[in-house]
């Protein structure tokens, strides 16, 4: 018994030395990682020497999300709208001739194969119970052939470029529809999605938007009223067969939909509402403008040069939620690349990291704040929450960009919810500058999708 009882304290022992020993060391791991064996010249190393970023929170790295999401870190600057018009929504009327264009930056700044499919999807972005050849006329998926690499930037990159339709792939039929795109002809080796949306105009809608009906509300709230004009277009029963969407700027989450129209006459059908068409103000858009990365411009303290990159550092920001409002020329939480000094703005901007600052007394409870805007796809990821720094009493978060002018908000996100306030941070008037979107569906009898019928875009100046 005491031979064996020493027996099993020595090998005890040297179980513990061994993994004492034999564990793997974490400092010599990072080291490792940041050096490598690239040339510290190349953009293949970018992604190494940025500040760590939380993982994607996919369920797995190729998790497919039904919207507009990046999967890839060296995939940046992912734009997609109407082709000649940057600042238009992904939106085409079918079989119009009219095109989208899908812009995006490859850091590794090699040449890659990428393809690309689509996905059509109901009203509510959700899968469609359709065929690939029901809604798709042509191939299933097709390569991205047009690409070109960045000169004189010291980030280096390869741009990629598709317009679609083409003549190897469009849609047949009306509705939502999901870009996907996906490396090496491998379908689950996913690279990014986005949401396009093609549209018919069987029906007029008309409508405006205005100060909040109740009193109450009227210093916070805007409204909308609208009417569907059918006469021209079978309908057999508006309220079971008509979904309306109703999104404001850039934002899904958002979003009013299970919308009944109030009255229906005459094939007029009227959704005028005291209280269900009602959105928070908001403020106008914060902004920054890094065309020229030689000196500082609006909104930036200083510009530091790197040898991977340079780095921007914008002024403090401060919570307006108890300021009174003040009117800005805005662009509604977009962004354009643009480089002062170059002639192609997509191959020959450069990258900068930029550093924000949103100075808080204390962190808030019971939730996370986010950067929000294109600029991060409108998501509320680990990818752009913001840490709070408790030495500087401010929240921080840094993302590498491309030259051009930003737009951007900071949005309070509670634990539990995937709907995000606004107002906690940037306030909330009614007077604010909005843009809004009506989009109207319908499916028809005996089908299985919803064909967008419909669209309007409104703004809260229309009537100026």
């Amino acid at each position: 018994m005491k031979k064996n009882r020493l027996f099993n304290i020595t090998s005890l022992m040297l179980l513990v030395l061994l993994f004492f020993f034999c564990e793997p060391s974490k400092t010599g791991h990072n080291q490792s990682k940041s050096s490598g064996n690239k040339d510290e010249s190349t953009s293949s190393s970018i992604i190494q020497k940025l500040p760590e970023q939380p993982a994607i929170d996919y369920y797995t790295p190729d998790y497919l999300r039904y919207g507009d999401y990046v999967n890839k870190d060296n995939i940046r600057t992912v734009l997609l709208n109407k082709k000649g018009w940057e600042f238009s929504p992904p939106m085409i009327k079918l079989e119009s001739g009219e095109k989208l264009v899908l812009s995006f930056d490859d850091l590794d700044a090699d040449h890659k194969s990428y393809y690309y499919t689509i996905i059509h999807c109901d009203a509510k972005w959700r899968l469609s119970d359709l065929r690939p050849d029901q809604y798709i006329a042509g191939f299933y998926d097709d390569r991205i052939y047009e690409f070109s690499h960045s000169f004189n930037t010291q980030v280096r990159y390869t741009n990629y470029r598709l317009e679609f339709p083409n003549e190897n792939m469009r849609p047949k039929i009306p509705g939502n529809y999901i870009l996907k795109v996906f490396l090496d002809n491998d379908r689950e080796n996913l690279v990014l999605t986005r949401k396009f949306m093609v549209y018919e105009q069987k029906v007029t809608v008309s409508g405006s938007v205005r100060l909040a009906t109740r009193v109450s509300l009227r210093d916070f709230k805007q409204e909308l009223n609208f009417s569907i004009n059918t006469h021209q277009y079978r309908i057999d029963d508006p309220y079971r067969d008509v979904t309306v969407i109703i999104k404001q700027n850039g934002r899904w989450d958002n979003v009013i939909h299970e919308l009944q129209p109030r009255t229906v006459s005459n094939n007029i059908l009227r959704y005028h509402y005291e209280s269900e068409i009602l959105f928070d103000g908001g403020n106008e858009f914060r902004y920054f403008d890094t065309k020229s990365l030689k000196h500082s411009t609006a909104m930036i303290d200083d510009i530091v040069y790197q040898p991977a990159y340079r780095e921007v550092f914008l002024r403090k920001d401060f919570s307006r939620r108890n300021k009174r409002y003040i009117f800005e020329h805005d662009i509604n939480g977009r962004f354009y690349i643009q480089n002062e000094y170059g002639y192609n703005p997509h191959l020959e901007s450069d990258y900068a990291m930029v550093h924000f600052n949103l100075s808080m007394a204390a962190p808030l409870a019971h939730g996370n704040v986010y950067l929000a805007g294109e600029l991060t796809d409108w998501n509320y990821t680990e990818s752009n929450r913001m840490e709070y720094n408790y030495e500087e009493k401010a929240y921080q978060i840094s993302l590498l960009l491309k030259q051009g002018y930003y737009n951007y908000v900071y949005m309070f996100l509670e634990d539990g919810h995937d709907r995000a306030d606004i107002t906690m941070i940037e306030g909330n008037h009614s007077d604010t500058e909005n843009g809004y979107t009506i989009l109207v569906y319908h499916r028809r009898p005996g089908t299985f999708f919803d064909r967008l019928i419909g669209m309007k875009h409104l703004n809260t100046h229309d009537d100026d």
